[in-house]
Protein backbone atom coordinates (compact mmCIF):
# COMPACT_ATOMS: atom_id res chain seq x y z
CA UNK A 1 0.00 0.00 0.00
CA UNK A 2 1.20 3.06 -0.99
CA UNK A 3 -0.24 6.88 0.05
CA UNK A 4 -1.00 8.61 -3.24
CA UNK A 5 1.53 11.73 -3.04
CA UNK A 6 -0.51 14.38 -5.02
CA UNK A 7 -4.02 15.54 -5.97
CA UNK A 8 -3.76 13.93 -9.33
CA UNK A 9 -2.42 10.12 -8.04
CA UNK A 10 -5.23 10.30 -5.31
CA UNK A 11 -8.07 10.98 -7.50
CA UNK A 12 -6.99 7.84 -9.78
CA UNK A 13 -6.52 5.69 -6.95
CA UNK A 14 -10.32 6.82 -5.59
CA UNK A 15 -11.67 6.10 -9.03
CA UNK A 16 -10.45 2.92 -8.98
CA UNK A 17 -11.90 2.00 -5.78
CA UNK A 18 -14.82 3.84 -6.55
CA UNK A 19 -15.20 1.24 -9.38
CA UNK A 20 -14.62 -1.61 -7.01
CA UNK A 21 -17.37 -0.47 -4.63
CA UNK A 22 -19.93 0.57 -6.87
CA UNK A 23 -20.35 -2.82 -7.81
CA UNK A 24 -21.40 -4.67 -4.41
CA UNK A 25 -23.01 -1.18 -3.17
CA UNK A 26 -27.01 -2.61 -3.62
CA UNK A 27 -26.15 -5.75 -2.24
CA UNK A 28 -24.48 -3.58 1.16
CA UNK A 29 -27.40 -1.77 1.14
CA UNK A 30 -29.53 -5.01 0.94
CA UNK A 31 -27.24 -6.62 3.71
CA UNK A 32 -27.04 -3.48 6.40
CA UNK A 33 -26.00 -4.34 9.55
CA UNK A 34 -26.30 -8.00 9.19
CA UNK A 35 -23.32 -8.12 7.64
CA UNK A 36 -19.97 -6.47 8.20
CA UNK A 37 -18.40 -5.15 5.16
CA UNK A 38 -15.34 -5.99 6.06
CA UNK A 39 -13.77 -6.41 2.19
CA UNK A 40 -15.10 -2.73 1.00
CA UNK A 41 -13.69 -1.31 3.90
CA UNK A 42 -10.51 -3.59 3.76
CA UNK A 43 -10.32 -1.87 0.39
CA UNK A 44 -10.52 1.21 1.64
CA UNK A 45 -8.04 0.35 4.32
CA UNK A 46 -5.60 -0.45 1.74
CA UNK A 47 -5.92 2.18 -1.05
CA UNK A 48 -3.44 4.71 1.02
CA UNK A 49 -6.25 7.56 0.90
CA UNK A 50 -6.62 7.44 4.53
CA UNK A 51 -2.70 8.93 4.49
CA UNK A 52 -3.38 11.68 2.05
CA UNK A 53 -4.17 14.46 4.60
CA UNK A 54 -0.85 14.13 6.99
CA UNK A 55 1.23 16.52 6.83
CA UNK A 56 4.78 16.19 5.29
CA UNK A 57 6.18 16.84 8.78
CA UNK A 58 3.97 13.79 9.84
CA UNK A 59 5.43 11.91 6.85
CA UNK A 60 2.41 12.36 4.37
CA UNK A 61 1.89 14.11 1.28
CA UNK A 62 -0.44 16.84 3.19
CA UNK A 63 -2.55 17.02 0.45
CA UNK A 64 -5.65 19.49 1.15
CA UNK A 65 -9.27 19.80 1.25
CA UNK A 66 -9.80 20.13 -2.07
CA UNK A 67 -7.97 16.48 -2.63
CA UNK A 68 -10.06 15.54 0.42
CA UNK A 69 -13.63 16.65 -1.08
CA UNK A 70 -13.28 15.27 -4.68
CA UNK A 71 -11.86 11.68 -3.04
CA UNK A 72 -15.06 11.65 -1.00
CA UNK A 73 -17.67 12.35 -3.38
CA UNK A 74 -16.16 9.92 -6.14
CA UNK A 75 -16.23 7.57 -3.42
CA UNK A 76 -19.81 8.53 -2.33
CA UNK A 77 -20.95 8.08 -6.19
CA UNK A 78 -19.75 4.68 -5.84
CA UNK A 79 -21.53 4.16 -2.33
CA UNK A 80 -21.80 6.96 0.31
CA UNK A 81 -21.83 4.53 3.51
CA UNK A 82 -18.00 3.29 2.44
CA UNK A 83 -17.45 6.87 1.90
CA UNK A 84 -18.90 8.29 5.07
CA UNK A 85 -16.93 5.40 7.01
CA UNK A 86 -13.64 7.58 7.38
CA UNK A 87 -15.17 11.06 7.93
CA UNK A 88 -14.38 11.03 11.23
CA UNK A 89 -11.25 9.48 10.53
CA UNK A 90 -9.84 12.95 8.68
CA UNK A 91 -11.43 14.64 11.62
CA UNK A 92 -8.98 12.97 14.03
CA UNK A 93 -6.03 13.65 11.86
CA UNK A 94 -6.38 16.85 11.31
CA UNK A 95 -6.93 16.86 15.05
CA UNK A 96 -3.91 15.19 16.12
CA UNK A 97 -2.08 17.28 13.17
CA UNK A 98 -3.14 20.54 15.24
CA UNK A 99 -3.36 19.83 18.76
CA UNK A 100 -1.61 16.82 19.36
CA UNK A 101 1.33 15.74 21.02
CA UNK A 102 4.63 14.10 19.73
CA UNK A 103 3.62 10.80 20.93
CA UNK A 104 0.22 10.82 19.39
CA UNK A 105 1.47 12.34 16.12
CA UNK A 106 4.00 9.77 16.51
CA UNK A 107 2.11 6.68 16.72
CA UNK A 108 -1.31 7.91 15.40
CA UNK A 109 -0.36 9.42 12.35
CA UNK A 110 2.56 6.96 11.55
CA UNK A 111 -0.35 3.93 11.62
CA UNK A 112 -2.60 6.50 9.47
CA UNK A 113 0.21 6.22 6.61
CA UNK A 114 -0.09 2.08 7.16
CA UNK A 115 -3.62 1.79 6.61
CA UNK A 116 -4.58 1.78 10.19
CA UNK A 117 -8.09 3.57 10.43
CA UNK A 118 -9.81 5.96 12.92
CA UNK A 119 -13.08 5.44 13.91
CA UNK A 120 -14.83 7.65 16.05
CA UNK A 121 -16.64 7.92 19.58
CA UNK A 122 -18.09 11.28 20.07
CA UNK A 123 -22.20 11.91 19.94
CA UNK A 124 -24.56 9.90 22.51
CA UNK A 125 -28.09 8.99 23.13
CA UNK A 126 -30.13 10.22 25.78
CA UNK A 127 -29.11 13.59 26.61
CA UNK A 128 -30.51 17.34 25.79
CA UNK A 129 -28.21 16.81 23.09
CA UNK A 130 -25.64 14.62 21.02
CA UNK A 131 -22.79 16.35 22.62
CA UNK A 132 -24.51 16.32 26.08
CA UNK A 133 -21.31 14.26 27.47
CA UNK A 134 -21.90 11.21 29.96
CA UNK A 135 -18.42 9.83 29.45
CA UNK A 136 -16.22 10.11 31.52
CA UNK A 137 -12.00 9.67 32.05
CA UNK A 138 -11.62 9.13 35.78
CA UNK A 139 -8.44 8.00 37.31
CA UNK A 140 -6.92 7.36 33.76
CA UNK A 141 -9.79 4.97 32.82
CA UNK A 142 -12.56 5.74 30.17
CA UNK A 143 -16.35 5.03 30.88
CA UNK A 144 -19.16 5.53 28.60
CA UNK A 145 -21.59 5.02 25.65
CA UNK A 146 -21.71 6.23 22.18
CA UNK A 147 -23.67 6.12 19.18
CA UNK A 148 -23.71 7.30 15.54
CA UNK A 149 -19.80 5.83 15.71
CA UNK A 150 -19.45 5.02 12.60
CA UNK A 151 -16.12 3.28 11.44
CA UNK A 152 -15.50 2.03 14.94
CA UNK A 153 -16.46 -1.19 14.44
CA UNK A 154 -13.55 -2.30 12.28
CA UNK A 155 -11.12 0.50 12.86
CA UNK A 156 -7.91 0.01 14.66
CA UNK A 157 -8.18 3.11 17.23
CA UNK A 158 -11.27 4.81 18.08
CA UNK A 159 -11.44 8.66 19.05
CA UNK A 160 -13.52 9.45 22.23
CA UNK A 161 -14.78 12.25 23.33
CA UNK A 162 -15.52 12.52 26.95
CA UNK A 163 -15.13 14.86 30.23
CA UNK A 164 -11.93 14.57 32.42
CA UNK A 165 -10.95 14.85 35.70
CA UNK A 166 -11.54 18.86 35.45
CA UNK A 167 -14.54 19.27 33.73
CA UNK A 168 -13.20 20.00 30.28
CA UNK A 169 -13.60 17.48 27.27
CA UNK A 170 -10.67 15.79 25.67
CA UNK A 171 -10.45 13.22 23.27
CA UNK A 172 -9.07 9.44 24.46
CA UNK A 173 -7.44 7.99 21.63
CA UNK A 174 -7.90 4.08 22.08
CA UNK A 175 -6.56 0.91 20.31
CA UNK A 176 -9.96 -0.90 19.12
CA UNK A 177 -9.00 -3.86 20.17
CA UNK A 178 -8.57 -3.07 23.99
CA UNK A 179 -9.91 -4.61 27.16
CA UNK A 180 -13.34 -3.28 28.22
CA UNK A 181 -14.63 -1.94 24.57
CA UNK A 182 -17.24 -3.38 22.97
CA UNK A 183 -18.62 -2.08 19.82
CA UNK A 184 -22.66 -3.30 18.53
CA UNK A 185 -24.17 -4.32 15.45
CA UNK A 186 -27.54 -2.16 16.38
CA UNK A 187 -27.43 0.40 13.49
CA UNK A 188 -31.18 0.26 11.86
CA UNK A 189 -31.49 3.48 9.88
CA UNK A 190 -33.58 3.70 6.66
CA UNK A 191 -30.26 4.96 4.43
CA UNK A 192 -26.27 4.78 4.89
CA UNK A 193 -26.94 1.25 6.12
CA UNK A 194 -23.37 0.29 5.82
CA UNK A 195 -21.72 2.09 8.22
CA UNK A 196 -23.03 0.30 10.85
CA UNK A 197 -22.76 3.60 13.27
CA UNK A 198 -24.02 1.56 16.20
CA UNK A 199 -23.83 1.62 20.10
CA UNK A 200 -19.73 1.82 21.37
CA UNK A 201 -19.26 0.75 25.51
CA UNK A 202 -15.97 1.77 27.43
CA UNK A 203 -15.52 0.01 30.70
CA UNK A 204 -12.85 1.23 32.53
CA UNK A 205 -10.63 1.50 29.69
CA UNK A 206 -6.71 2.89 30.02
CA UNK A 207 -6.49 6.03 28.40
CA UNK A 208 -2.56 6.56 27.98
CA UNK A 209 -1.64 10.43 28.64
CA UNK A 210 0.10 10.91 25.75
CA UNK A 211 -2.99 10.12 23.75
CA UNK A 212 -5.42 12.65 25.26
CA UNK A 213 -6.10 15.49 23.36
CA UNK A 214 -7.77 19.02 24.78
CA UNK A 215 -10.86 19.03 22.43
CA UNK A 216 -12.36 22.17 23.92
CA UNK A 217 -9.04 24.23 23.72
CA UNK A 218 -9.31 23.34 19.93
CA UNK A 219 -12.98 25.38 19.66
CA UNK A 220 -12.06 28.37 21.99
CA UNK A 221 -10.05 30.09 19.40
CA UNK A 222 -10.40 30.29 15.41
CA UNK A 223 -10.47 27.03 13.63
CA UNK A 224 -11.46 25.02 10.87
CA UNK A 225 -12.12 21.55 12.04
CA UNK A 226 -15.56 21.64 11.95
CA UNK A 227 -15.69 22.98 8.84
CA UNK A 228 -13.68 20.75 7.61
CA UNK A 229 -15.69 17.91 8.74
CA UNK A 230 -18.48 19.69 6.99
CA UNK A 231 -17.00 19.63 3.96
CA UNK A 232 -16.49 15.92 3.83
CA UNK A 233 -20.22 15.66 4.80
CA UNK A 234 -20.82 17.59 2.01
CA UNK A 235 -18.75 16.25 -0.34
CA UNK A 236 -21.18 12.81 0.83
CA UNK A 237 -24.54 14.23 -0.32
CA UNK A 238 -23.40 15.69 -3.51
CA UNK A 239 -21.73 12.42 -4.13
CA UNK A 240 -25.08 10.98 -3.62
CA UNK A 241 -26.89 13.64 -6.05
CA UNK A 242 -24.19 12.89 -8.55
CA UNK A 243 -25.47 8.99 -8.29
CA UNK A 244 -28.78 9.83 -8.43
CA UNK A 245 -28.15 11.45 -11.51
CA UNK A 246 -25.88 8.97 -12.93
CA UNK A 247 -28.79 5.68 -12.19
CA UNK A 248 -31.20 8.28 -13.74
CA UNK A 249 -29.64 8.85 -17.48
CA UNK A 250 -28.83 5.14 -17.28
CA UNK A 251 -32.57 3.88 -16.77
CA UNK A 252 -33.64 6.39 -19.13
CA UNK A 253 -31.40 5.63 -21.58
CA UNK A 254 -31.46 1.57 -21.08
CA UNK A 255 -35.37 0.70 -19.61
CA UNK A 256 -37.41 3.63 -19.73
CA UNK A 257 -40.28 3.68 -21.83
CA UNK A 258 -42.25 7.38 -23.24
CA UNK A 259 -45.07 7.51 -21.50
CA UNK A 260 -48.60 7.39 -23.31
CA UNK A 261 -48.71 11.30 -23.51
CA UNK A 262 -45.57 11.17 -24.83
CA UNK A 263 -46.31 8.92 -27.43
CA UNK A 264 -49.09 10.94 -28.86
CA UNK A 265 -46.64 13.39 -29.11
CA UNK A 266 -44.27 11.48 -31.73
CA UNK A 267 -41.95 10.44 -29.02
CA UNK A 268 -40.51 6.86 -29.56
CA UNK A 269 -37.81 6.59 -26.69
CA UNK A 270 -38.33 8.06 -23.58
CA UNK A 271 -35.42 10.49 -23.81
CA UNK A 272 -37.38 11.81 -26.69
CA UNK A 273 -40.32 13.36 -24.12
CA UNK A 274 -39.74 17.05 -23.55
CA UNK A 275 -40.93 16.58 -20.05
CA UNK A 276 -38.07 14.11 -19.30
CA UNK A 277 -35.61 16.33 -21.48
CA UNK A 278 -36.72 19.56 -19.09
CA UNK A 279 -36.82 17.59 -15.67
CA UNK A 280 -33.41 15.76 -16.35
CA UNK A 281 -31.56 19.13 -17.92
CA UNK A 282 -32.99 20.90 -14.25
CA UNK A 283 -31.86 18.50 -12.21
CA UNK A 284 -28.24 18.08 -14.09
CA UNK A 285 -27.37 21.66 -13.81
CA UNK A 286 -28.51 21.51 -9.91
CA UNK A 287 -26.34 18.97 -9.54
CA UNK A 288 -23.16 20.47 -10.93
CA UNK A 289 -23.95 23.58 -9.01
CA UNK A 290 -23.69 21.69 -6.13
CA UNK A 291 -20.56 20.21 -7.13
CA UNK A 292 -18.93 23.69 -7.89
CA UNK A 293 -19.83 24.75 -4.80
CA UNK A 294 -18.58 21.82 -3.46
CA UNK A 295 -15.49 22.79 -4.73
CA UNK A 296 -15.32 25.97 -4.36
CA UNK A 297 -15.78 25.65 -0.50
CA UNK A 298 -12.84 23.46 -0.24
CA UNK A 299 -10.78 25.83 -2.35
CA UNK A 300 -11.81 28.82 0.41
CA UNK A 301 -10.60 25.91 2.83
CA UNK A 302 -7.53 25.61 1.62
CA UNK A 303 -6.58 29.60 1.24
CA UNK A 304 -8.11 29.75 4.82
CA UNK A 305 -5.88 26.71 6.86
CA UNK A 306 -7.03 24.75 9.69
CA UNK A 307 -5.85 27.31 12.13
CA UNK A 308 -7.04 30.84 10.46
CA UNK A 309 -5.22 34.26 11.07
CA UNK A 310 -8.65 35.95 12.50
CA UNK A 311 -11.83 35.54 13.74
CA UNK A 312 -12.93 36.82 9.90
CA UNK A 313 -11.16 34.22 7.76
CA UNK A 314 -12.70 31.53 10.14
CA UNK A 315 -16.07 32.61 9.39
CA UNK A 316 -15.29 33.07 5.37
CA UNK A 317 -14.07 29.03 5.49
CA UNK A 318 -17.11 28.02 7.66
CA UNK A 319 -20.07 29.90 5.68
CA UNK A 320 -18.49 28.25 2.55
CA UNK A 321 -18.66 24.96 3.46
CA UNK A 322 -21.89 26.16 4.62
CA UNK A 323 -23.57 26.81 1.85
CA UNK A 324 -22.26 24.10 -0.08
CA UNK A 325 -23.72 21.82 2.36
CA UNK A 326 -26.96 23.21 2.43
CA UNK A 327 -27.72 23.43 -1.00
CA UNK A 328 -25.75 20.38 -1.88
CA UNK A 329 -28.48 18.43 0.49
CA UNK A 330 -30.99 19.49 -0.90
CA UNK A 331 -30.08 18.86 -4.12
CA UNK A 332 -29.37 15.17 -3.47
CA UNK A 333 -33.12 15.19 -1.84
CA UNK A 334 -34.30 16.38 -5.16
CA UNK A 335 -32.61 14.44 -7.18
CA UNK A 336 -33.18 11.07 -5.91
CA UNK A 337 -36.64 11.78 -5.38
CA UNK A 338 -37.23 12.85 -9.11
CA UNK A 339 -35.67 10.36 -11.00
CA UNK A 340 -38.52 8.31 -10.25
CA UNK A 341 -40.84 11.00 -12.01
CA UNK A 342 -38.10 10.77 -14.96
CA UNK A 343 -37.90 7.16 -15.17
CA UNK A 344 -41.78 5.65 -14.54
CA UNK A 345 -43.03 2.94 -12.12
CA UNK A 346 -41.45 0.40 -13.50
CA UNK A 347 -37.95 1.79 -11.92
CA UNK A 348 -39.58 1.45 -8.55
CA UNK A 349 -39.32 -2.01 -8.61
CA UNK A 350 -36.66 -3.59 -5.53
CA UNK A 351 -34.56 -4.84 -7.68
CA UNK A 352 -33.17 -1.77 -8.77
CA UNK A 353 -32.59 -0.33 -5.32
CA UNK A 354 -32.72 3.21 -6.60
CA UNK A 355 -34.84 4.14 -3.68
CA UNK A 356 -31.12 3.57 -1.72
CA UNK A 357 -30.57 7.21 -2.87
CA UNK A 358 -33.01 8.78 -1.35
CA UNK A 359 -32.77 7.00 1.79
CA UNK A 360 -29.00 7.16 2.01
CA UNK A 361 -29.58 10.99 1.55
CA UNK A 362 -32.43 11.23 3.70
CA UNK A 363 -30.53 9.78 7.14
CA UNK A 364 -27.11 11.46 6.03
CA UNK A 365 -28.98 15.41 5.53
CA UNK A 366 -30.39 15.06 8.97
CA UNK A 367 -26.65 14.47 10.46
CA UNK A 368 -27.29 18.55 11.46
CA UNK A 369 -29.69 20.65 10.66
CA UNK A 370 -29.14 22.54 7.29
CA UNK A 371 -31.85 25.87 7.79
CA UNK A 372 -29.39 26.50 10.70
CA UNK A 373 -26.49 26.85 8.12
CA UNK A 374 -28.96 29.58 5.49
CA UNK A 375 -29.35 31.60 8.72
CA UNK A 376 -25.41 31.91 9.87
CA UNK A 377 -24.93 33.16 6.02
CA UNK A 378 -27.34 35.40 6.55
CA UNK A 379 -26.88 36.55 10.16
CA UNK A 380 -23.57 37.63 8.89
CA UNK A 381 -24.13 39.20 5.33
CA UNK A 382 -26.52 41.16 6.89
CA UNK A 383 -25.53 41.85 10.15
CA UNK A 384 -21.99 41.48 10.28
CA UNK A 385 -22.60 38.54 13.14
CA UNK A 386 -19.65 35.61 13.39
CA UNK A 387 -21.00 32.07 13.59
CA UNK A 388 -20.67 30.69 16.56
CA UNK A 389 -17.69 28.42 18.49
CA UNK A 390 -15.04 30.36 16.27
CA UNK A 391 -16.32 28.82 12.63
CA UNK A 392 -17.97 25.38 14.08
CA UNK A 393 -21.06 25.22 12.31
Amino acid sequence: MAVPQNHDAAISVAHQLADLLEAGAIQRDRDGADVVPHEAVGALDASGLLGITVSADDGGPGLGPRTLAEVTRILAMADPAIAQIPQGHFLMVDAITVHGGAEARKRILGDVLAGRRLGNGLAERGGRHAQDLRTRITEGRLDGVKYYTTGALTSAWIAVSALDEDGRVVLAVVPRDADGITVDTDWDMIGQRATISGTATFTGVPVEPGLRIDWSSAFEVPQQLGARAQLVHTAIEVGIAGAALRDARRYLRDKARPSTEAVRRGATVATDDPHVRHRYGRLATRVRAAEALLDGSARTQAEVGLIPADADAAARGSLAVAAAKAFGTEVALEVSSELFTLCGTSSAAAKYDLDRHWRNARTHSVHDPVDYKYAHIAAFELAGEQPPNHGQL
